[in-house]
């Protein structure tokens, strides 16, 4: 049993290894982006009067500290699917099963994330929470910057979602290169995002969704989409008028740029 234990350890850290590796990656070179093309549009952002960039030391450094768990539970789950180790054997790999599975395992994690962020916001669990909101304006350094046990209440869907979803492995992973995306681009800042699909009746958000999740404290607690918040009420009431301002705005850059 021992031996069997060292030899699953020693296949699995290969696999940690690189998936820490392109986490770490792409967590510094999508803020870098990102923070280049915000510096080019100082109106776009969504707190003026906050200036979040004031913590980005101490949230590059907890967030590299948190990507650890982070990468273990996306490694943990390529692991145990590649031995098999779950209830339900993934679906072949095909365009529909890869389409199918996808759509599935966004739902089932925007679920997850709101359910799991409602839980971290009781009394018996904030404080594990906490950290994530010292950031009050968010920025592309504050995505992963959690405490550890915040971090694997919200990443752990990575790790069981495959003994109980037939999720092929390359759709876990395209999932969750998306999920990194959305989240780093939704805690930018910057509103660049604001159009008819980010408000009602369409349940996609932009931006300003999670923005004001950090400023607001009791708002806006989904990933993806705002289809949860909607339905239990938590929606900030402003959020679909805060998104059409920021939609007329970009209107109104547009005119003057067309009439030239």
């Amino acid at each position: 049993m021992f031996d069997q234990v060292i030899a699953a350890t020693f296949e699995f850290l290969p696999i940690y290894v690189a998936v820490y590796g392109i986490n770490v990656f792409l967590y510094f070179a999508t803020g870098w982006v990102l923070v280049q093309i915000q510096n080019r549009h100082p109106d776009r952002r969504i707190q003026p009067n906050r200036r979040g960039e004031k913590r980005m030391w101490k949230e590059i450094r907890q967030s590299v500290y948190s990507l650890t768990v982070t990468a273990g539970c996306l490694a943990g789950g390529i692991f145990l699917s590649l031995k098999g180790w779950t209830v339900v054997e993934p679906l072949e790999l095909t365009w529909w099963s890869a389409l199918l599975m996808f759509a599935v395992s966004v739902f089932a994690y925007d679920t997850w994330f709101y359910w799991g962020h409602r839980l971290m916001h009781t009394k018996w669990l904030y404080k594990f929470h906490a950290e994530h909101h010292k950031s009050v304006a968010p920025t592309v350094w504050s995505t992963y910057s959690d405490d550890l046990i915040d971090a694997f209440v919200m990443q752990s869907y990575y790790l069981f979602a495959v003994i109980v979803l037939p999720i092929p492995i390359e759709v876990l992973i395209v999932h969750r290169l998306w999920d990194h995306f959305n989240g780093t681009i939704g805690h930018s800042g910057f509103e660049f995002y604001a159009s008819p699909l980010s408000r009602i009746p369409s349940p996609m958000v932009c931006v300003t969704f999670h923005d004001q999740h950090h400023s607001k404290f009791r708002y806006n607690f989904a990933n993806f989409f705002s289809f949860w918040d909607r339905v239990c009420g938590t929606i900030a009431p402003n959020y679909d008028d805060e998104v059409k301002r920021f939609e007329d705005m970009g209107k109104a850059v547009e005119k003057p740029a067309a009439a030239e």
